[in-house]
């Protein structure tokens, strides 16, 4: 895919992310809340808010600073890398949220994780074929 794509894909990512920590902070807070584990040492309500803020950053920054995309998709992969003990322990504690109301719907959900992480990476020029260094590195 072209680099066309891959700026497709970052822009469709990034507002996607944008979109579910603006969520975090609003329709979907009690949501988000019943999916932050029961072992997780931080207020359910101070993690949603601080993972919200977060996804905004970053969602935003991915979209607005194309110059930045191998650094903002490297982080934006780390975040989904850091969340996902919430999307197992969903799955481990049987937590209905978001329509995940069965186990089979949680495990599934598991398997998108990695996705994500790929294709921040990869929207973001970190991997794959066609990734071009030099933007970032302000050379021509």
């Amino acid at each position: 895919m072209s680099g066309l794509g891959r700026n497709i894909v970052r822009i469709a990512l990034g507002s996607a992310v944008a979109f579910a920590g603006v969520a975090h902070l609003t329709t979907q807070r009690e949501e988000f809340q019943a999916q932050v584990p029961h072992w997780f040492p931080i207020d359910d309500d101070v993690t949603v808010v601080g993972s919200g803020v977060v996804e905004i950053g970053l969602g935003a920054a991915f979209v607005a600073m194309p110059d930045k995309r191998r650094t903002i998709g490297a982080l934006l992969a780390a975040f989904f890398v850091l969340v996902f003990p919430g999307n197992i322990a969903q799955y481990a504690e049987g937590t209905d949220a978001f329509g995940l109301d069965s186990d089979t719907k949680r495990l599934v959900r598991l398997f998108f994780q990695p996705v994500l992480v790929l294709l921040a990476l990869w929207s973001g020029g970190v991997i794959g074929k066609g990734g071009d260094r030099s933007v970032e590195a302000g050379s021509s």
